[in-house]
């Protein structure tokens, strides 16, 4: 898994990393250096925001702790980076219950169909009986994809008719998942309605019909953003938080874009947790996220 995270991150290692390492490699510490850093920061998509506060905090430590080498700088550097990535202790997905629910969000074009048939892979592959429920009925082409996916997974789909009632499916899924005891149930959902307020409502509607038929349910809501897309897919981050209590990350393409840094946006300005990371295009190319292997990577 390391292996493929590592490979994932090259462009991002090799076009801002790399050149971070590059910056704080020789001579001492400059206006300049820290100009470099900053506008090298901003590029790798980490954000303004939390540029600024890791700037701020390296510089307080260059003052506190007597650093006067730019190279001493990179190991500071990759201990403030680490402590923005506090992983929470629980993640529902793992607790053992009858049934756990999870509702997967996020537009469409950002590979949350995809990210759900990795998931279904990932869960049974690690003993758990998973079933899918093919919620976002707006679009054939979503139910039939995700019905592509599951047969890949070797998981069960319960899907109702395209322009159906996503909490109605949503609901069959609940049902059919406790008839036959799978004990994991993914439920894809719409990425894109006429408009924002009428995606998010319908969104609403599941969020309820879980709430209300599984104890606690649902209990993790997954957003899936497009790393490719950097600081825009943050702004759509906030929206699914809002409406439907967002409570993790998938962050997919992560092989094809040199933005790998708002992985630290997502969790300083949303507090939004990355539990797992695309790292290809198959269907075994989904890697939990380690914070420590993600910083060794961005940097070796």
């Amino acid at each position: 898994m390391f292996k493929n995270l590592r490979e994932s991150l090259t462009r991002t290692r090799q076009s801002i990393f790399g050149q971070i390492a590059g910056v704080l490699g020789a001579g001492d510490i400059t206006d300049e250096t820290w100009d470099d850093l900053e506008a090298l920061l901003i590029q790798a998509d980490i954000g303004v925001p939390t540029t600024i506060y890791l700037v701020d905090r390296l510089r307080s430590r260059v003052a506190s702790e007597g650093i006067y080498q730019a190279d001493q700088l990179v190991s500071a550097l990759k201990e403030e980076l680490r402590a923005i990535l506090q992983q929470p202790e629980v993640f529902e997905l793992e607790e053992p219950r009858l049934l756990t629910v999870a509702m997967i969000v996020g537009v469409n074009g950002s590979g949350k169909t995809t990210s759900i048939g990795k998931l279904a892979q990932y869960y049974k592959g690690r003993g758990r009986k998973v079933m899918i429920a093919a919620a976002d009925t707006f679009r054939a082409a979503a139910i039939d994809q995700v019905q592509i996916w599951g047969e890949r997974a070797g998981v069960p789909v319960i899907a109702g008719q395209t322009g159906g009632d996503p909490g109605a499916t949503s609901y069959d899924g609940i049902r059919a998942a406790r008839a036959r005891k799978y004990d994991l149930l993914l439920i894809d959902t719409a990425g894109r309605l006429h408009t924002k307020y009428n995606l998010m409502r319908e969104l609403e509607k599941v969020y309820s019909v879980c709430k209300k038929s599984v104890h606690q349910a649902p209990h993790e809501v997954l957003l899936v953003l497009d790393a490719p897309t950097g600081q825009n897919a943050l702004v759509q981050a906030q929206k699914f938080k809002e409406s439907v209590n967002a409570t993790g990350v998938i962050l997919t393409k992560l092989d094809s874009t040199a933005k790998g840094g708002m992985v630290f946006a997502i969790y300083r300005e949303l507090g939004l947790p990355v539990r797992f990371i695309g790292t290809g295009e198959k269907i075994e190319d989904l890697a939990p996220f380690d914070p420590d292997h993600f910083i060794d990577a961005l940097f070796e």
